[in-house]
């Protein structure tokens, strides 16, 4: 009868290779430990080196983390962006398409009640 031991030992046994069946046969292929591709690469070491040093100096790092320094940036981009192509639509508007745009402007101030804004009534602020 085998103990409870024994037991755990005979359901792991079967699930790793044994030893000696990987030096017996010279044609069997030896396992190797895979590399993890982010901890191999240069740029981690590098920043990963920075850090510990940066740690053991005391200094922190940027008070943002890079994430949200990173989608900052994106969103002055995309403003500035935005800023251009309004810029560039103005400029590209026909004369036509100018005094269309007054007219409707002129249309949406006389329809505004007079207390709704400073715009209802020109000269009084």
């Amino acid at each position: 009868m085998y103990s409870e031991i024994q037991r755990e030992r005979a359901d792991i046994g079967g699930l790793m290779a044994r030893p000696e069946y990987r030096e017996w046969n010279p044609e069997l292929i030896k396992p190797k430990k895979l590399l993890n591709p982010v901890k191999a690469s240069r740029s981690h070491q590098e920043l990963h080196r920075e850090l510990l040093m940066n740690h053991r100096r005391g200094l922190g790092v940027d008070s943002k983390p890079e994430l949200q320094r990173v989608l900052e940036h994106r969103r002055r981009n995309q403003l500035i962006k935005k800023k251009k192509e309004e810029l560039e639509a103005k400029r590209l508007q026909c004369p036509f398409e100018q005094e269309l745009l007054r007219r409707q402007q002129r249309l949406n101030q006389l329809e505004k009640p007079p207390g709704e804004g400073r715009g209802s009534r020109p000269g009084v602020y």
